[in-house]
């Protein structure tokens, strides 16, 4: 049977059973009060406005659906329709345009725009749990230019002027970790590479001069020579960036394949998008369904207003 064949993608009241199950694993409990006792299923009933999925708390006498709180909330989009809208774009490899969803979802592009948005903020991990390279394992870290910089105005090559992603990429758990730079300094990397990489681990970079600088905070610095079109080293095949090349080669396909165009105050949520993808692949044994479920368990404590869309991306060390 196919996945969007599913209940919970075409009948609302299994849509909120679903997401339900995955965000209350241990039942629901109430928003305002955090009650767990004294709950009661209120039936829905369209015709009385008495929508899908509502609760009532005995204890506080509070109202809520599983919506609050999450990127959800205060949407006039059926759930089915979000659930598909996150199916979608976690099955496709290089991503879906907003028009496309416009499209699929006969919802007009300024919804799908805003929706979009909304399930890459899910995606977003924020800081990490455990840092790359724990048991001392590779961690891959290399920069690349896309789209133009609003912010820069001065002198330089032809890259100065581009918007800057520094990638990280976990060779031993497959995870990859984004972060949209304004500048390409040891000092504006260090924290990035300190927040996120633990000690022990072995650093692989290409030959820019910051990563020599950088390369004394952990255990080993293994470096290859682009400029010489040197891609492995002949002293140790495990000295590389083949692995994080792989990650740009799909980050730049989708950008200039399906997006076409992305602002620099919106970037750092289609790197979020990628890295999630990219994080949760089949080669690690997580399938199109398994990692939508992983998107929705993302959803909790994400509101994302449209004009809080706007706003710039966090910290640096957050990457």
């Amino acid at each position: 049977m196919s996945v969007l064949s599913k209940p919970y993608f075409h009948d609302e009241a299994a849509a909120f059973t679903f997401v339900e199950g995955l965000i209350w694993p241990e039942g629901p409990h109430c928003r305002h009060c955090g009650s767990v006792n004294r709950l009661t299923k209120v039936t829905a009933n369209p015709e009385k406005r008495i929508r899908h999925g509502l609760y009532r708390c005995g204890q506080c006498k509070g109202q809520f659906t599983v919506r609050m709180g999450t990127i959800f909330e205060e949407s006039k989009l059926p759930m089915t329709k979000w659930l598909q809208a996150i199916y979608l774009m976690c099955s496709s490899k290089k991503g879906v345009s907003a028009l496309q969803l416009s499209r699929t979802l006969e919802v007009t592009y300024k919804t799908a725009w805003f929706l979009a948005h909304r399930i890459r903020e899910a995606m977003r991990d924020g800081a990490l749990a455990i840092p790359f390279g724990e048991d001392g394992g590779a961690v891959e870290v290399d920069e690349t230019f896309i789209g133009r910089d609003p912010d820069y105005s001065g002198p330089g090559a032809a890259y100065h002027g581009k918007c800057k992603v520094l990638t990280l990429v976990d060779r031993q758990t497959g995870r990859a970790k984004s972060q949209v730079v304004d500048k390409l300094s040891a000092a504006d990397i260090a924290p990035i590479l300190e927040a996120n990489i633990a000690r022990e681990a072995r650093l692989m970079t290409d030959e820019a001069q910051l990563y020599k600088v950088l390369g004394w905070h952990f255990a080993d610095h293994g470096t290859v020579n682009h400029s010489r079109d040197q891609y492995v080293s002949p002293q140790d095949r495990t000295i590389h960036t083949n692995t994080i090349e792989g990650y740009f080669s799909i980050f730049k396909r989708g950008m200039k394949g399906v997006y076409q165009h992305a602002s620099k105050k919106h970037l750092h949520r289609y790197m979020a998008e990628f890295d999630f993808r990219y994080s949760y692949r089949i080669a690690l044994g997580v399938n199109d369904e398994a990692r939508t479920n992983r998107a929705i368990e993302g959803v909790v404590g994400k509101r994302l207003t449209y004009r809080g869309g706007t706003n710039q991306r966090p910290e640096a060390t957050q990457a």
